[in-house]
């Protein structure tokens, strides 16, 4: 059986490095074609995140709006793997919201990792994991008792074939989720589905 995601079993190899697991449904890359953590590095430094730009806003927007719309300024979240330009974090900062900043190359303070959260945030992060199934075990025990997973990533959903979809050329991208690897996720870590979307998804912990 295995998997409890992707620790491997009853995987088939793709073209473009990938495998697919019929377990949890997700898009695994071969780690022999992974970035060394030098290169990853140099990959993240080259993006233009820049807080001010409004096109960057925009793009970040369903995840403001949507700790907006779920959680009050008196909690406390995190921002994790929030990169150079944490911009989601600076628009919520604004309106009074407490947030902590996390990421292993840019923010890499681990005083998170004492602390629980009322919610958590990712955009565009889950996609880079190398082992999705540590993280979500992290960050579950990082949660309180009802509290939300917001995580924008771009789900497949053979919008096209696989080989030829955009969001696998970058090659930092190495966990491609689909809509049954998320309800995989909130099954095996304890979560209910509050919105399941092409490219949002909201959990809530049990």
């Amino acid at each position: 059986m295995t998997c409890t995601l992707c620790n491997q079993a009853l995987q088939h190899l793709l073209a473009d490095r990938y495998y697919r697991c019929d377990h949890c449904g997700a898009y695994n890359k071969d780690s022999q074609y992974r970035f060394t953590e030098d290169r990853e590095k140099a990959h993240y430094q080259c993006h233009n995140n820049d807080i001010d730009d409004i096109g960057y806003q925009q793009f970040t927007a369903p995840v403001t709006h949507a700790v907006l719309a779920h959680c009050t300024s008196d909690m406390l979240g995190l921002d994790y793997g929030c990169g150079k330009g944490p911009v989601i974090t600076k628009q919520l900062k604004d309106k009074g919201y407490l947030v902590d900043l996390y990421d292993p190359y840019f923010y890499p303070d681990t005083a998170y990792l004492t602390k629980q959260y009322d919610y958590i945030f990712s955009c565009e992060v889950f996609e880079h994991f190398y082992s999705p199934a540590n993280e979500l075990t992290k960050l579950t025990n990082l949660l309180k008792p009802g509290g939300l997973l917001v995580i924008k990533t771009h789900l497949f959903v053979d919008q096209t074939p696989f080989e030829q979809w955009y969001y696998i050329k970058d090659e930092t991208h190495v966990f491609i989720y689909t809509f049954q690897t998320i309800q995989y996720i909130a099954k095996q870590f304890s979560y209910t589905i509050e919105k399941l979307e092409e490219r949002l998804v909201i959990l809530r912990k049990k």
